[in-house]
């Protein structure tokens, strides 16, 4: 089973996408995140009805792993699999289960559905990018 991080207390959620727009063993939700303040990209999928969501990073070779944009299942929707070397992880708890990523895992981030909403709760390794926010009315 995997470790999900617990989210940090005063951290609130942020809103991903519309629960909808995750199918069922459909295309991934990508997004950008920073890991220990490095860029890094996740992703999030739902598969037998749960959404589940990890980092975009092959356990064996630390690079993005969606053979086209948001598409990370093998052909059968089975399994996740990365697109350089055919690693294969079990897309419910991110552990390998075939392919040279070995006894390894992928990093799973926290998310939930709720009104409808996908949501991603950040952790204190895993956070949000942020984007400078727009100038104020009052500025010259």
């Amino acid at each position: 089973m995997s470790h999900v991080a617990a989210p940090e207390p005063d951290v609130e959620p942020e809103a991903l996408c519309a629960a909808a727009e995750l199918e069922e063993r459909g295309r991934a939700w990508v997004w950008d995140v920073l890991e220990c303040g490095r860029p890094a990209r996740a992703f999030a999928l739902r598969f037998d009805g749960e959404v589940r969501a990890y980092l975009n990073r092959c356990v064996h070779v630390p690079t993005e792993m969606d053979w086209q944009p948001g598409e990370f299942l093998d052909i059968e929707k089975r399994v996740i699999l990365c697109s350089i070397h055919g690693a294969e992880y079990e897309p419910s708890d991110g552990r390998c289960v075939g392919g040279p990523c070995g006894r390894g895992q992928l990093t799973p981030l926290h998310v939930g559905e709720s009104d409808g909403w996908v949501h991603w709760y950040p952790s204190r390794d895993i956070r949000p990018v942020p984007f400078d926010a727009p100038p104020s009315e009052s500025s010259p």
